[in-house]
């Protein structure tokens, strides 16, 4: 039937809808919100799949799939020698952790046993953490996995899983070369998921040895210049790369330098996206530097939020000369101030290339109140270390109570965080009073219950627990390990009894950790603490723990993506809580 108006256009789309030629044979229930327990629940899906002549590919995402309906799956599947797509993201929505490792390893056996060869495997949003790959350990070794081209582990909470899933590709790499059919692996996913340095160090290994890949995408992931520069080493090895995603991890200048180099071998790169990692001024200038002579293909470059000042950011604008592909240059959130916006946006209208600029709108301004950062904590406290050797007397007054100067004993991995020499007894009492990191150090490893215990019955006030946990956040001190530690211990065995209690709220609580932080307003006129600094970063440690109710992450994430004039100054504590909320 033609359009209303006579020109045609409906039956145009309707016929080139039906028309549509699939590349290959798929079996859909994708979103159906499907509930399948029994194998009578999956007698439809089993179904379709014994009617499909020649099913290449399963969707099974936006369903819940119990370890006897996986079963029944299963045995449909164990025939199917021709299946290659297992779309298996979002299939075991509100299954306990422990039931998904069997089902997968039903359906991971099915394919096996069906001699199938598989070229994508989806697993994405599915919380089963490292179990999970555990239970697809021997598929992804099996020859199954010889002919893999895209594998999406994406937001599945590995953790250390990260090391394993590296060590299954390693293992499939080495058998599939022995015969004569090397692993070619083409798209790697896995975002959201805590790798940190030890994942992506284990990946970067497997990269290498893989050197096939044309996409990676690692964002949210927790990971620092350590695991970047790794990951920087495995890309030169992969000259095929045409996408690389490491948004919201942390370069640094160093990871940043690693990364540069790198990109120099990768004449055929298409995308970056290093938005919210952190690359700071050096950083970026070094990676100017390299897409000035390198990379002429760059289509979307995203170096977003990464406290990147005017000069940099001038820099990279100039490094785009040569960019004929460039459609997508995001450089919002840095350090540029207004001249430094005007000058960017000069220089790349003079060369025809103003429309790939994304928003400046939330530019931090000028650098003026930003302090230098020493990047390397290491290096940090190894010139700490030489500074206050054995037998030196320490100027720090923290260290020195009523005029007695402390000395500074040689750490030792033996010693404890709570060594009698350096640490001042005290009281959970006299901590509340007046907090300090001393005093926190002071009440010794059962500070979290003594400090509890202090409160007495006003232990289910979460206002006043609240309150409390704001008081221990107070006193990080991102120089002193044990501090951090300290600080680490109280705040779970404060926040876990708060969280479990009868009649729980977790809502309130979450209201009144934004009112402190200043983000809410609050209605018994709560004023918000001076300096947010230590409690984000407490915060950051809370969101990962087991206690903490998952779901209030959204809520945490939706306020702290506000421009907000007190927190934003606190630039990498706000990232690291930001970092941490993503990554669970």
């Amino acid at each position: 039937m033609a359009s209303a108006d006579g020109d045609g256009v409906g039956t145009v789309a309707d016929l080139l809808e039906k028309t549509k030629v699939k590349q290959f044979n798929e079996v859909s229930f994708a979103d159906k919100g499907l509930k399948l327990n029994t194998a009578d629940d999956a007698k439809v899906i089993v179904k379709a799949i014994e009617e499909c002549k020649d099913i290449q590919s399963l969707r099974l995402e936006g369903n819940t799939v119990g370890n006897q309906a996986a079963e029944a799956i299963a045995k449909a599947l164990e025939k199917r020698p021709e299946f290659e797509r297992a779309k298996w993201a979002d299939m075991f929505t509100g299954r306990l952790r422990s039931e998904i490792p069997p089902a997968l390893r039903s359906l991971g056996a099915a394919i096996m046993t069906a001699g199938a060869h598989l070229v994508e495997l989806d697993l994405s949003d599915n919380a089963f953490g490292p179990d999970g790959v555990k239970a697809v350990k021997d598929l992804i070794e099996s020859q199954a996995c010889y002919t893999l081209k895209e594998m999406r582990f994406n937001n599945n909470g590995l953790g250390i899983g990260g090391k394993l899933l590296a060590e299954a590709l390693i293992s499939c790499h080495k058998s599939s070369s022995a015969a004569g059919k090397p692993l070619a692996l083409s798209v790697f996913v896995a975002g959201r998921n805590r790798l940190e340095n030890p994942g992506a160090i284990a990946l970067g290994q497997a990269f290498k040895t893989i050197g096939t890949l044309e996409e990676v995408a690692v964002p949210q992931n927790g990971i620092n210049h350590e695991g970047i520069t790794a990951l920087a080493d495995s890309f030169t090895h992969n000259k095929n790369l045409r996408s690389i995603n490491l948004q919201d991890n942390t370069f640094t200048e160093k990871g940043a330098s690693s990364m540069a180099e790198a990109l120099k071998k990768l004449e055929k790169l298409e995308s970056i996206n290093f938005g919210d990692c952190l690359v700071r001024s050096d950083g970026a200038i070094a990676l100017a530097e390299t897409f000035h002579h390198s990379l002429p293909n760059l289509k979307e470059l995203n170096l977003s939020y990464g406290e990147i000042d005017r000069e940099a950011g001038i820099k990279l604008a100039e490094s785009m000369e040569r960019k004929e592909a460039l459609t997508v240059l995001e450089l919002n959130g840095n350090i540029f101030g207004e001249e430094g916006v005007e000058l960017i946006r000069g220089v790349l209208e003079a060369r025809g290339q103003l429309d790939a600029l994304g928003s400046l709108s939330d530019d931090e301004g000028d650098d003026s109140d930003y302090e230098d950062v020493d990047e390397d904590e290491d290096t940090e406290e190894a010139e700490e270390g030489e500074e206050e050797e054995e037998g030196e007397v320490s100027t720090d007054p923290e260290l020195q109570v009523k005029g007695v100067k402390a000395v500074i004993s040689p750490r030792k991995e033996e010693t404890s965080t709570d060594d009698k020499e350096n640490v001042v007894l005290a009281t959970a009492a006299e901590f509340l009073s007046f907090p300090s990191a001393d005093k926190l150090m002071g009440i010794g490893k059962d500070r979290g219950r003594l400090i509890l215990k202090e409160l007495g019955s006003n232990t289910g006030d979460y206002e006043r627990v609240i309150q409390v946990f704001v008081q221990v956040a107070s006193v990080i001190d991102s120089k002193r390990e044990s501090v951090i530690q300290a600080v680490h211990e109280a705040s779970d065995v404060i926040l876990e009894k708060l969280f479990t209690i009868d009649k729980c709220n977790p809502e309130a609580i979450a209201n009144s950790i934004l009112v402190h932080l200043g983000l809410i307003k609050s209605e018994d006129k709560i004023k918000p603490v001076q300096n947010p600094s230590g409690l984000l970063l407490a915060m950051a440690h809370v969101v990962k723990q087991d206690y903490f109710p998952r779901h209030l992450s959204q809520l945490f994430i939706t306020f702290l993506s506000r421009p907000h004039q007190g927190l934003d100054v606190c630039f990498q504590p706000k990232h690291q809580f930001l970092q941490a909320l993503y990554s669970i």
